[in-house]
């Protein structure tokens, strides 16, 4: 056996692997976005029948997206071992560095509404 079919071989089950992981990977974090999406649209008809605001569906709603977007930039991670070009790894980068981005916003955002939350537990338990 010649060492450059072995090397062959084995790059293209690295190759499948990886692929099986990223398509994985992507459906964990599509999975979290809907079944977050449906525990905020709960929360929303819960809030709209009892008129209570102590359910924060904005934070409910942030955590969901952040956590999905951790299991895609996984997913981006991992595709960067089946890219090959350059073109391909300059789209994966910018694809990267955008789900970035998002996810400090979100995690931005959760903060701040955390903040805001605050305050309004402190007045309705005096």
């Amino acid at each position: 056996m010649n060492i450059s079919n072995f090397i062959d071989g084995y790059s293209g089950i690295v190759h499948n692997v990886a692929e099986i992981v990223v398509y994985t990977l992507e459906l964990i974090g599509i999975l979290i976005v809907v079944i977050g999406s449906v525990n905020a649209i709960t929360l929303l008809f819960k809030n709209l029948i009892s008129k209570n605001k102590n359910n924060n569906i904005v934070i409910s709603l942030g955590k969901a997206l952040a956590l999905a977007l951790e299991f895609k930039m996984g997913a981006e991670i991992i595709n960067t071992v089946i890219v090959r070009n350059m073109a391909e790894l300059g789209i994966l980068a910018i694809v990267v560095a955008i789900r970035a981005l998002l996810a400090i916003l979100i995690h931005w955002e959760i903060k701040n509404e955390g903040k805001l939350e605050a305050p309004k537990k402190q007045k309705e338990d005096e």
